[in-house]
């Protein structure tokens, strides 16, 4: 999966399943895409944060982007939008951790977050970057993907569930690899007093559940 910046909890959800994770780093940025940005909950309401970047572009690849210097007011509007959540001191410490960082490098910088957040969680998956993984880099889609997979002796690859329109079960199966897409079932919890809002950043579910009850809410959810 590309690196994405406190992504929704189906994202950790396909972390936890599996016993490898490889990061996608080495391909084109997508701009208006969720690699810098993602919806918190604000005054009863989704919002949409934005990480900023310097030098963002789609002809460049996500581990040669540098991260911008407003992270700091991130981290403002994160506390004003959960200072009254029921864990926020215990999230507020991890938050600083992420926003307070001096690392510079795009991908980096993300996996720093997740590795944070994966700790806070109790997930112990092997996390690798696909830059630093042996693979032809002229091949291309679903190719470089198989590549990647048979270098890693995998017998079984799991995408979420926006992958099926771009790999086949067929295509899989003839190099031995079992796809399977993670589907998430729905995953509601209370918000302060505003009618449930869904699919928001893993901050906001770590703000309003313990760590038990996420750990539960990882499971949820179907291979297809």
């Amino acid at each position: 999966m590309q690196p994405y910046f406190l992504p929704y909890i189906g994202y950790f959800q396909l972390m936890n399943a599996v016993d490898i994770f490889v990061f996608y780093d080495d391909v084109t940025f997508i701009k208006q895409g969720w690699i810098n940005r993602n919806r918190i909950l604000l005054h009863g309401k989704d919002f949409l944060f934005t990480l900023e970047l310097k030098g963002a572009s789609s002809f460049k690849k996500i581990n040669t982007i540098e991260v911008g210097n407003k992270r700091s007011k991130l981290l403002k509007t994160f506390r004003i939008a959960y200072k009254k959540a029921p864990f926020f001191n215990n999230i507020e410490p991890l938050l600083c951790s992420i926003f307070e960082s001096t690392q510079c490098n795009l991908s980096q910088y993300i996996i720093d977050s997740h590795k944070l957040i994966t700790n806070y969680l109790e997930i112990n998956t092997k996390f690798l970057t696909s830059s630093e993984t042996e693979k032809n880099n002229l091949l291309k889609g679903k190719d470089k993907v198989l590549e990647l997979c048979a270098n890693l002796g995998a017998n079984s690859y799991i995408n979420s569930s926006g992958g099926r329109g771009l790999y086949s079960k067929v295509d899989f199966a003839k190099a031995n690899i079992k796809l399977s897409f993670l589907r998430s079932q729905n995953i509601g919890y209370k918000q302060f007093t505003n009618d449930f809002i869904p699919g928001l950043s893993i901050i906001d579910v770590m703000m309003f559940n313990s760590v038990e009850t996420i750990r539960e809410m990882l499971n949820w959810y179907e291979l297809v």
